[in-house]
């Protein structure tokens, strides 16, 4: 079932209180009153949040740095050691990702746009974090696909340990034979997810090894520009949101050797006054379509599956942020997690979320890159904030 018609009201009433230690807004909503509070501000469009062990949140801010949120507070100085990073329009420093296991080896991992001649790529490299710096930092991938844009660059690990990146098509025009275009060839890395062991090395099991015409790093392709990535914590699914064009962002349940569509199927148009077709259809044999697709779009980005105690109601829904829509989704799924079956707005109008967390309180975190925030004048445009239920 690709989408069902019904949404609740994001809200209803709005009461906002100032502190002087913070800015929050409390929003009485259809399911579950919540309060939205600032945690950090003074962060230059801040993209990804992580948490260590001794509760340390690591926020990555696009241009380049790496930064330390402890006890509340935003530490002044960067971390050292980051990787050089290729800031420049959609580039710049992406994922920050600890280890499954960093208690024991300490490694950190970061995506990021690398300069690479006169193009750019999205590589990721690991290293090791001690006394709140990076050291023997090396760069374990880097893909066959270049340009400047759609870079993908997020991250996660599954239950076994495996490492999960998004990649996007790097805005390959769609004209012509659509059946021809870059994501729907496995020679390169435009469009794809990939699967790759701690280290960087390929996975035997991967769907795509041992064969001539595949790269054997793919774990998924025919992807537009995948900007959220989540592994469910009870069945182990992963899930992705991409960027439609005009209309038709999507979220996939990410399935092994599967192709899915684009830009052959689809459900948006091109961009311009006219919004000329773009796909063949919205199906077509051998293409996986979406579980839930989103028109008009809200520039999906970050993703997560929530199951924190603090948020009862929302146990198992999946978030989504939205940079256009400037709006978290919420996500109610069936009981096996794997259907739609209704969406919730949440926390709008406070700049383009670029990030969406839960935190080891049971809390959900969100990471607002940039916009007007016009809607909620308390607020910056690039800051942490917190969702908190109100009993």
């Amino acid at each position: 079932m690709l989408r069902y018609l019904l949404k609740l009201a994001g809200t209803s009433l709005l009461l906002t209180a100032a502190s002087a230690a913070s800015a929050q807004s409390d929003i009485y909503n259809a399911s579950q009153d919540y309060r939205v509070a600032t945690v950090a501000d003074g962060l230059l469009q801040p993209w990804s949040m992580a948490w260590l062990p001794g509760g340390d949140m690591l926020v990555t801010e696009k241009p380049g740095r790496l930064r330390i949120i402890r006890d509340a507070r935003l530490l002044p100085e960067a971390v050292p050691g980051v990787p050089e990073v290729f800031y420049t329009g959609q580039g710049g420093l992406f994922e920050v990702l600890p280890h499954p296991n960093f208690s024991e080896n300490r490694w950190l991992y970061l995506s990021y746009a690398k300069e690479e001649g006169e193009t750019s790529v999205t590589a990721v490299a690991r290293g090791r974090f001690e006394n709140d710096r990076l050291t023997n930092v090396i760069e374990i991938f880097s893909p066959k696909a270049a340009g400047y844009g759609h870079y993908g660059g997020k991250m996660v690990f599954d239950n076994d340990g495996y490492l999960f990146l998004t990649l996007g098509e790097r805005q390959a025009p769609a004209r012509g034979d659509l059946t021809a275009h870059p994501a729907q060839d496995l020679t390169n890395h435009q469009g794809v997810i990939v699967r790759l062991n701690d280290d960087g090395s390929v996975p035997s099991d991967n769907p795509f090894v041992g064969r001539d015409d595949a790269l054997p790093e793919i774990w998924t392709y025919g992807h537009r520009s995948p900007q959220g990535l989540a592994i469910h914590p009870e069945t182990g699914d992963l899930w992705m949101t991409e960027h439609g064009p005009q209309g038709g962002d999507e979220l996939n349940l990410v399935e092994p050797g599967n192709n899915y569509g684009w830009p052959v199927i689809g459900h948006g148009v091109n961009y311009g006054s006219i919004g000329s077709p773009i796909h063949v259809g919205i199906g077509q044999a051998g293409m996986t379509g979406p579980a839930y697709f989103w028109t008009p779009v809200i520039a999906a980005s970050g993703l997560m599956v929530y199951t924190g105690d603090k948020f009862p109601g929302w146990y198992g829904s999946i978030f989504a942020g939205g940079l256009a829509g400037e709006q978290v989704a919420r996500l109610h799924m069936s009981d096996d997690y794997r259907e739609v079956i209704v969406e919730e707005t949440l926390a709008y109008d406070m700049g383009r979320i670029r990030d969406v967390r839960q935190g080891p309180d049971g809390y959900i975190y969100l990471a607002i890159s940039d916009g007007n925030g016009a809607g909620r004048g308390d607020f910056e445009a690039t800051e942490i904030v917190r969702l908190e239920p109100i009993d």
